[in-house]
């Protein structure tokens, strides 16, 4: 009954503070006919300032915080309010309610109670100033005493920042959202390392990342990175570096796909590779069946082995054997198109072989369920209407018989400018038309030249052309 009383007259004391702050603001505007007209006269600023004095001068002070690392070897005292405290965290009102003293202690880590100052100010006036490697810190006492909004706000920062040039903070930031449970945190953050992962293995950042990070990039698809040898490269100097045990370098290498790397880098690989040369059995099987890959039509190949296993799928590869920059300047004057070559396939039968694609951008194009009808007979109806939404269509020149067996994944990259650094920002995958996709830049504002979708008044895509082979394996009965 007493810690009750307690909390009620600190409640009656803040509400005396705030009411002082109010009436001081009112008597210095006023509105006529304010009620009539359904005005309204905002001094929230004011009342934010009176709240920040309070803290910072402690007056009617009803719960001093004591804030302590493990080792006490830094000891830090808030003059704080029970009203604001229960107001903003459900986890405060209840140590309120069962403290045993007049002094509320907090153990924390050192590197929260760093921060701590910054968290009790949020609580006081609903903003926060921080730097990069303050956000884990703030997101681990939000968390920690359930004030959602700031923990919320802190993982929009995060997602965010992910592009700042940092050395090595959205690895560390995916092992804390891994521990913290923030999934939207942790999938952007492997997201964002996959789309960009050719700078993030020219980074210093690479080689410090954990096994279980390093496992997860490796067994994707959707990868954005030079060539298949480049990925080996970087996983090469993560083993030297990390030295780690038999199992984790067998598995990291098995999951690399080297049917996608020509034999003349296999067979520099076998010769070369200190780290192929030490684990050189446990790969064998993969060497043999990539040999064999190059060595056949697909097709044949097809014949007899499991071809939609990851060993034969292509990753999203930069190199121009596989697709081509596309930069289209004032995307939303008119349609545009473009013309590139990509390889066959990725087989050493394929080597010689080229496919010509066309591809259309469209910047205001209207599905079939969207246009309007036209009764008359011979009216023609246009292929393009106002209003409409982006679309790309990528096409063959020309039809082949090698054609025969393979499906072409077209996927779409969207660059963007974070921070100074251009980045994917999108990646869209279909067969013929994004369309299919559904959602291609559909929150994009390509009207307006700062659009965070373009870079310099222009719409920067790459597109990628992926040969998926199909399994001609008959079904075992």
């Amino acid at each position: 009954m007493v810690k009750k009383l307690q909390i009620c007259i600190g409640m009656l004391l803040l509400a005396f503070c705030l009411h002082s702050a109010a009436a001081a603001a009112a008597g210095m505007i006023r509105v006529e006919g304010a009620q009539d007209r359904g005005d309204t006269i905002s001094h929230s600023l004011s009342v934010v300032q009176r709240l920040e004095a309070l803290l910072v001068q402690g007056n009617g002070s009803d719960v001093p915080l004591r804030v302590e690392t493990p080792n006490a070897d830094e000891v830090k005292v808030f003059q704080a309010h029970s009203l604001v405290l229960s107001l903003q965290s459900s986890v405060f009102e209840e140590m309120l309610l069962n403290r045993n003293s007049s002094v509320l202690v907090l153990k924390e880590s050192s590197d929260c109670a760093a921060v701590f100052d910054k968290f009790i100010r949020y609580l006081y006036c609903g903003e926060i100033s921080l730097r990069l490697d303050q956000a884990t810190s703030l997101h681990k006492l939000a968390s920690k005493y359930q004030v959602m909004g700031l923990q919320q706000g802190i993982t929009q920062y995060m997602t965010q920042n992910l592009a700042r040039d940092s050395s090595g903070h959205v690895a560390s930031w995916y092992e804390y959202a891994l521990q913290a449970g923030d999934i939207t945190l942790k999938d952007s953050c492997l997201q964002y390392m996959a789309w960009n992962l050719s700078s993030m293995l020219q980074s210093g950042e690479w080689v410090t990342i954990s096994s279980h990070l390093l496992m997860s990039l490796l067994q994707r698809s959707d990868l954005v990175l030079q060539s298949e040898m480049e990925l080996f490269a970087g996983l090469e100097a993560w083993i030297i570096q990390n030295e780690p045990d038999g199992l984790t370098a067998e598995n990291a290498l098995r999951a690399v796909r080297f049917a996608m790397m020509p034999p003349r880098e296999l067979f520099r690989l076998q010769t070369q590779s200190s780290v192929l040369s030490r684990y050189q059995e446990s790969v064998r099987d993969l060497f043999y069946m990539s040999y064999q890959f190059h060595s056949a039509s697909p097709l044949h190949m097809a014949k007899y082995f499991d071809v939609n296993c990851s060993l034969f799928i292509p990753r999203n590869y930069l190199s121009p054997l596989w697709g081509s920059p596309w930069i289209i300047s004032n995307p939303t004057r008119d349609d545009r198109s473009t013309s590139f070559q990509t390889q066959l396939g990725p087989s050493g039968h394929d080597t010689s072989k080229r496919v010509t694609w066309n591809a259309l951008f469209s910047p205001r194009w209207l599905p079939l369920s969207m246009r309007p009808m036209y009764t008359e007979t011979g009216a023609m109806q246009p292929t393009r209407v106002e209003g409409g939404r982006p679309r790309v269509i990528v096409t063959p020149a020309t039809s082949s018989a090698d054609f025969a067996g393979v499906n072409f994944q077209k996927t779409v990259l969207v660059m963007a400018q974070q921070q100074g650094r251009v980045v994917v920002k999108h990646v869209y995958n279909f067969h013929q038309s994004t369309e299919e996709n559904g959602d291609f830049l559909a929150e994009a504002d390509l009207y307006r030249r700062t659009s965070e979708h373009l870079i310099d008044s222009s719409l920067v895509l790459h597109i990628v052309v992926k040969p998926l082979y199909q399994t001609l394996v008959a079904a075992k009965n």
